[in-house]
């Protein structure tokens, strides 16, 4: 692993078996793994935390940006988006990764805390996920739900006990019901999207705040239906089944091709990345925030996470490359757009 940046490496790694498993804990063996990266100028450390689903895209980005700058390390850390945004808010980090975006409505919330202690910040979406709703293998009735359907299976209060109660056809068995828990940012996006509330869910469901828990729930229950991250069912696909979900115009499957365009709606969520604004004020910290929006170059360019004919910047390979989805070429120039703004104002 030292001799090569992970570009060299193969592309399409799964995020969950590479790196989840060490969500929570600090990557400290990523800085001697690339020990032997070219030197620059550039040195310092840069601290790292949040979300755990959104771990594996900055520590691979960081992994390639220590690659290139061998004395800047980037230890990152996963305790989760809500825990992250705590620490980020009492400036104890300098980089915050997300899940969603920080609850700032004016309340006693994390955007209150972080205007508390000073900290002002650089919201930046980096990259996409696909949140998925899955069944068992053999159930042979249920290929696509409806948003009203979702709503009315999941709402807090929900009357629906039987896939009977979703659709009269449908088999008079008892729907067991698998998500994830209410400290999931996931869960906070699928219930403010299907619910029209955030945490409006009933409370009837098995909450797990590990999707492999949902996977193996849904997995071993023909009429079980489950939530959460579309990379699952890609690492599972011979134990679930994807429904599509229709938003009043098709039913749409969540794919890259979905996902990437917009056309999986309303469950594509976009995923973050915060820089402390006063942290921009380092050089190391400055160059790492650019680094997400250049373009790659290296082996990089011929993994297999890269379409024939296609530029990516290292934000949108990393996503990819860890299981989730690029933001648009669009989108990316905005972010871009964003974060000279931000350094711009730092160095006046």
């Amino acid at each position: 692993m030292a001799n090569e940046p992970t570009a060299g490496r193969a592309g399409g790694l799964s995020r969950r078996r590479v790196l989840l498993g060490v969500a929570g804990t600090t990557l400290s063996a990523l800085a001697g793994c690339i020990a032997r990266g070219r030197e620059t100028d550039l040195e310092g450390e840069i601290l790292m935390d949040g979300s755990n689903t959104v771990l594996p895209h900055g520590a691979v980005v960081s992994e390639e940006f220590q690659w290139r700058n061998n004395r800047v390390q980037i230890p990152v850390r996963g305790s989760g988006t809500g825990a992250g945004f705590q620490r980020f808010c009492d400036g104890e980090t300098d980089v915050q990764n997300a899940s969603r975006r920080i609850f700032d409505d004016g309340g006693d919330d994390e955007g209150a805390l972080c205007e508390a202690n000073g900290i002002e910040y650089v919201e930046l979406q980096t990259a996409l996920d696909g949140i998925a709703v899955y069944v068992n293998p053999e159930n042979d009735w249920c290929d696509c739900l409806t948003t009203d359907e979702l709503e009315r299976i999941w709402e807090s209060g929900s009357d629906i006990d039987t896939w009977s109660d979703v659709r009269d056809e449908w088999p008079d068995e008892e729907l067991e019901l698998y998500g994830r828990d209410p400290a999931s940012g996931t869960f906070d996006y699928f219930t403010e999207e299907i619910t029209g509330e955030v945490g409006n869910i009933r409370s009837d469901y098995s909450a797990s705040a590990d999707t492999n828990v949902i996977v193996r729930g849904v997995r071993g229950d023909r009429y079980a239906l489950g939530f959460g991250g579309a990379g699952y069912y890609y690492e599972n696909e011979d134990d679930l089944e994807l429904v599509a979900v229709d938003d009043g115009d098709a039913c749409i499957e969540p794919t890259r091709s979905s996902i990437e365009d917009g056309s999986y709606e309303p469950l594509t969520r976009p995923l973050y990345t915060y820089f402390r604004a006063d942290a921009l004020e380092r050089e190391e910290v400055r160059a790492f925030a650019q680094f997400y929006f250049e373009e790659i170059d290296g082996p990089a360019t011929e993994a297999d996470v890269v379409e024939s004919g296609e530029t990516l910047s290292w934000t949108q390979w990393g996503a990819r490359r860890v299981g989730f989805y690029g933001i648009s070429d669009e989108r990316l120039q905005e972010e871009a757009q964003t974060l000279r703004h931000a350094i711009a104002e730092v160095l006046e």
